[in-house]
């Protein structure tokens, strides 16, 4: 069966020789997992390693088969080629992690319209912008709409968030409750848009502080959830 489906590259690895393994969260399917013969080899192939680097957007013709744990991509194209994503050494470095994220995060995830709609825009917003350094931030926390554990929002004055049930509380629960600045930035990253970011002024300690704190946020939530290796080379370039 062929399938024409808009795709975002989630991670490649090289395969024997010439092969590539790539992983997609697709409009139409939902994850999908594909084995690109020859890519690395041909410089006739349809489909152009190029391509295929992590948080592109692509439009892919899939010769699709049930019980096949890898799918075939028949032909493949850009459906928005980036200005800077790829490019520019910060912006690459929160592509990496966040590419990381995305698979280990989307790992069961079906067809969701809404969800593909929001990745797509997310990326063309950051692809266009110059002030970025807190983007990741409030790209995982929106991301949690669609996960299933966006913050409960209707006892935001209490003093302490609680992690583990997503809930702000009038009491401390141990390590799974949340205070001072990073509850002072959470209040603050809810409900905002992209457009707003620029107003948010932290540190860099604040932002790693922060992030730590959502990472750990998707541990409790998600179970097959890991924390990225390039964390700590994100870390770096945002210090």
């Amino acid at each position: 069966m062929l399938v024409t489906t808009n795709a975002i590259v989630l991670s490649k690895l090289k395969y024997k020789d010439n092969d590539l393994i790539v992983t997609c969260y697709t409009q139409e399917l939902g994850v999908v997992g594909f084995l690109l013969k020859g890519v690395l080899k041909s410089k006739k192939s349809v489909n152009k390693v190029a391509y295929f680097q992590l948080l592109s957007q692509l439009q892919l013709i899939i010769n699709y088969a049930e019980n096949r744990s890898l799918q075939i991509v028949k032909e493949s194209k850009p459906i928005h080629v980036y200005s800077s994503l790829h490019t520019h050494i910060l912006k690459s470095s929160i592509v990496m992690f966040l590419a990381e994220v995305l698979y280990s995060a989307l790992r069961e995830e079906e067809q969701n319209e809404t969800l593909y709609s929001y990745l797509e825009t997310a990326l063309l917003w950051l692809d266009e912008q110059s002030d970025f350094s807190n983007f990741h931030l409030l790209f995982l926390l929106n991301l949690t709409k669609y996960l299933g554990f966006y913050p409960d929002t209707s006892t935001i004055d209490f003093p302490y968030f609680n992690l583990a049930d997503g809930m702000f509380d009038l009491k401390e629960y141990g390590k799974s409750s949340v205070s001072g600045d990073n509850l002072k930035l959470l209040k603050e990253l809810l409900g905002m848009s992209f457009n707003d970011l620029s107003s948010v002024k932290i540190t860099g300690k604040q932002r790693q502080s922060f992030l730590n704190m959502l990472l750990q946020y998707y541990e409790l939530h998600l179970e097959s959830f890991r924390k990225p290796k390039s964390l700590e080379i994100l870390n770096q370039v945002f210090s």
